[in-house]
Parts: C-alpha cells; structure tokens; sequence
C-alpha cells in the first residue's frame, strides 16, 4: 500500500515517453532508392568510372602508339663515322638531337659508318648492321671507291646488293648521292654520279641528291683535308640535306606504326653504335 502511489507515475512517464518516440518516428521519410544510390554512392559514381577509365586506357593506348620506338641506321664511310669531329658533331648524333627537338622523343639513330668503307666492305657487313633492326637506314658509300678508281659498275652492282638487302630486312632505305672531283676524268665522274639517281629509281628508294650540298668544297665548313665536313658542315647537311628528306619518310612511319596496337616484340639497341670494326 505505501508504494503503490509512488509506482502509479513511473508507469504513466514511461507510457507517455514510448508515445512520443512512436509519434516521432512516424514523422521521418522514408528512404526511396533514388535517396540510397545516393548515399553509398555506388550505383551513381561508375558510370562515370567507368567511362574515365576508358578514356584513360586510350590515351594510354594512343601515347605507346606515338612513342613506338623508332630506330635510323646511319651507314657509310667516314662522312658518316664523323672522321676528324667530337662523337656528338658527327651527322648521326646531330640528327638524333635535332629529331628529338622536333618531337620525335623515342628515335634512336645508330652510327655506323667505318673510314675508309668501301661498298663492297659495306656489302660484307651487312648482316651485322642489320642485327639493329632499322625502321630507316641512311646509305651513304662509294665514296672511297671513286677515290680507287674502282669501276663505276662494281659500285653500282655493291649499293644495289646492299639496298635489297636493306630492304629485305625491313628497312626503308634513303640513298645519300654522291659526286666527286673531276681529277679522275669526266666520264668517270659523270657515269659515278649517275649511279645514285638511276638506283634510287629502279628500287623505289627516297634519294639525297646530293649528301654534301652546300658544304662540299667550302673550306669553312670543311676540315683541312677539304673532304670531311666541321661540326658545322654537318649541321647543315642535317638542316637542308637530310631533314627534308627524312621528315616524311617519318610521317609515313609513325601512320603505318599508328594502324598497329604496339609494334611487336621490337628490341631497342642499347648503343648509339654499332661495335667498330678496324677502320682503314
């Protein structure tokens, strides 16, 4: 009986208090499914995910596509070796840092020329220098054998062996053409240097008219032997000799690369140079 009245309102706060939570409860919204999407999150965001993967993936994909690594053999005698010069004056480690400032970043030119290369020396190395596995090779020979006075057909005969060769092996080749001085007679020199135009013609090849215009016979762009061009000879035979020649054979490149996914399995040279042989 005493503690009968004191229990009463105990019982009737807790009844009131259950009454109000129910009320209040009954007040919130309901989540709809709109409203849980967009709290996880997760349903809403890949889409978006998604699609910018897939842009990135591309991007990827087109970037590996444009930095395909593309690999210039330069061979030749001693005007490509880069005889009496510093290693980076030569025309090879010209064109290489000349390319790389046009955007060419991934563009490895290899340099070997050998002094004294005779065409049928170059002939004869040929499986060796081919072990680079060039996308373009710069031929530039013969030289040294107009200065034997080696018969204008043998010549002949050796560049047309080494541009097949060339381009059996998966190269396109550009012919670097030749001229020499009129002391060994002018039918001699007139039929050497016809060799170039008339080879570049018969085996579709992109041909230098001429490797040293410009700087052939200028004493200030050659060295005191006036064969052999200054680092600035070279600069620019590089600038108006073999840029604009080369440039679109480039473009023609990078288009065909472009139609493949990643060019396949294709190894890059670790040296500038091809290991040099005895030069003469």
């Amino acid at each position: 009986m005493i503690n009968r009245p004191f229990r009463l309102p105990q019982r009737l706060l807790t009844v009131a208090a259950l009454t109000v939570a129910i009320a209040i409860s009954g007040c919130q919204k309901t989540p709809d499914a709109n409203d849980a999407k967009t709290d996880n999150g997760t349903q809403n965001s890949t889409p978006i995910a998604d699609l910018q993967a897939a842009e990135t993936q591309q991007t990827t994909t087109s970037t590996e596509q444009q930095s395909a690594p593309i690999t210039i053999l330069a061979l030749g005698d001693s005007l490509t070796e880069g005889l009496g010069v510093d290693n980076d004056a030569n025309y090879p480690a010209q064109l290489e840092v000349r390319l790389k400032e046009l955007g060419y970043k991934n563009v490895n030119v290899v340099n070997s020329g050998l002094s004294g290369e005779t065409s049928t020396g170059l002939v004869n190395r040929l499986d060796w220098v081919l072990q680079t596995k060039p996308d373009i090779t710069i031929l530039t020979v013969g030289a040294n054998d107009a200065i034997r006075g080696i018969d204008v057909a043998t010549v002949e005969a050796n560049i047309r062996t080494a541009v097949k060769r060339l381009q059996d092996g998966g190269s396109e080749v550009i012919l670097g053409g030749m001229q020499i001085y009129d002391n060994l007679g002018s039918e001699y020199v007139k039929s050497f240097a016809a060799i170039y135009p008339r080879v570049a013609k018969d085996m579709n090849v992109t041909l230098i008219p001429f490797f040293l215009d410009g700087v052939g016979g200028d004493p200030k762009l050659n060295q005191a032997d006036a064969i052999h061009p200054t680092k600035e000879g070279y600069t620019i035979i590089v600038n108006d000799n073999i840029l604009p020649i080369l440039q679109p054979e480039l473009k023609r490149l990078e288009a065909s690369n472009a139609g493949e996914s990643i060019k396949p399995n294709k190894p890059a040279p670790t040296s500038t140079s091809t290991p040099t042989e005895t030069a003469q």
